[in-house]
């Protein structure tokens, strides 16, 4: 049990024949009093400041949890960001690359395509070409004959 200063201050002593002196057990009394007051009141506030620090303790407590949470959320959120910006990047390329092959195939078939058509268009000339010299030898063997059957019929003539 705590003895407070009031009860030290009101603490009356039984009187006996040869006793202590009164007015230095008062005075001595007196003194404790103070000091134990001054001790009481320190106690006090010594517990109130040790109450408010272990809210502060336990705020910043609290404050540390959350911004380590915050941070975890942080390193969380920046990691899928990145998982996601490297399976987008390997999305981009990849189409990039379908879509370069699909380009090279259609150049590809394009120029086979031209090809063939300057193959065909190559051997429809060379046929062209023949029929039309075998024309022209056919003219002029006409026009030899025609100017023999000439020659021929001034000389009778």
């Amino acid at each position: 049990m705590t003895i407070t200063p009031n009860e030290i201050s009101n603490k009356e002593f039984k009187r006996v024949f040869r006793g202590y002196d009164m007015d230095e057990v008062d005075e001595f009394l007196e003194q404790i009093l103070d000091d134990y007051e001054k001790l009481y009141k320190e106690n006090i506030t010594l517990k109130e400041k040790i109450t408010s620090l272990n809210e502060k303790i336990e705020h910043y407590a609290n404050m540390e949890s959350t911004l380590q949470n915050t941070l975890l959320l942080a390193q969380t959120a920046a990691d899928q960001a990145k998982e996601s910006s490297r399976r987008e990047g390997e999305m981009i390329i990849k189409n990039a690359k379908d879509k370069a092959a699909e380009i090279i195939r259609e150049a590809e078939n394009s120029a086979a395509e031209i090809n063939k058509k300057n193959e065909i268009l190559k051997q429809e000339y060379n046929m062209f070409r023949s029929r039309f010299k075998a024309l022209l030898e056919a003219q002029i063997e006409a026009i030899d004959r025609a100017g023999i059957e000439l020659s021929s019929r001034n000389v009778e003539e």
